[in-house]
């Protein structure tokens, strides 16, 4: 398998940078690559320390570094473009072309992509406290205003997926455990009663689910392929018995489990 560097420079915090990054890598297999994020390059300076960097990292490699760069500088996009190494400048494949649609010249100012207006901004910090708040059932209280209730056995990804759909997307999303006495009927947690049309579950594979436990309480019979298996059986009986909506986490990232449920949902990101 070939590996390749791969670096996500920005003037900001490098999200953008590797969103965009990691999208396109996606469709390449057979290729290892090695994930660096530099944020934060301002100026001039910054970048001739960022370019020698890659440099030196470049004249190790076989093959030459990947840079997906989202920085903003004109002056300091101009050092990066030095740097030994195949060089993508995700503004510039773009912004040149909508300036000359809308007619209007950038502003090329910096740390625009997350500057999220106040509204917008307190409704995604209530999201999360509220996430945390309710995570795995701890807590109850206005339960009635989520937006999204996910439902599964231990350790499928729900509390990953309800706090990134509350970070990213402001969604009051909230989470329950699918217990042993549930599995066993199958029925829902009396406290979920009156809420159906909120929930939604998740699944996995026995193999994925037994291969997580086991990092938590490895050899335990948790963590056995035979109790994973039942758990999972009982869990999708009780989905398709109340018509809950569910997906299989087992192969999914965060992101597409998220995006899932939103579109299931009808829920407005």
């Amino acid at each position: 398998m070939t590996t390749r560097h791969v670096f996500f420079v920005s003037d900001g915090t490098g999200i953008t940078a590797e969103t965009l990054g990691n999208t396109l890598l996606t469709q390449f297999e057979g290729v290892e690559f090695v994930k660096t994020s530099l944020p934060f390059i301002t100026t001039p300076e910054k970048a001739r320390v960022t370019v020698d960097y890659i440099n030196h990292i470049a004249e190790d490699s076989a093959c030459k570094p990947l840079v997906f760069s989202t920085t903003v500088s004109d002056a300091a996009r101009a050092v990066l473009r030095e740097c030994n190494a195949h060089f993508l400048d995700l503004f510039d494949t773009y912004i040149h072309g909508l300036e000359k649609e809308l007619g209007v010249v950038s502003t090329h100012a910096q740390g625009r992509a997350h500057s999220a207006n106040s509204r917008r901004y307190d409704a995604r910090i209530e999201a999360i406290n509220y996430s945390l708040e309710h995570d795995d059932g701890q807590s109850v209280r206005d339960l009635s205003k989520a937006e999204l209730i996910l439902i599964a056995p231990s350790r499928c990804g729900k509390t990953p997926t309800t706090l990134y759909l509350a970070m990213q997307h402001g969604i009051f999303a909230t989470n329950f455990p699918l217990l042993d006495e549930d599995l066993e009927k199958p029925a829902l947690p009396k406290t979920l009663l009156g809420y159906e049309s909120k929930l939604f579950g998740v699944t996995s594979e026995p193999d994925r689910l037994s291969q997580v436990r086991n990092e938590r309480r490895p050899g335990s019979r948790y963590a056995s392929i035979a109790q994973c298996s039942y758990e999972l059986r009982q869990a999708e009986t009780l989905y398709r018995k109340l018509q809950i909506p569910f997906v299989n986490s087992a192969n999914m990232s965060i992101e597409e489990m998220a995006a899932t449920v939103l579109h299931e949902k009808g829920l407005r990101r």
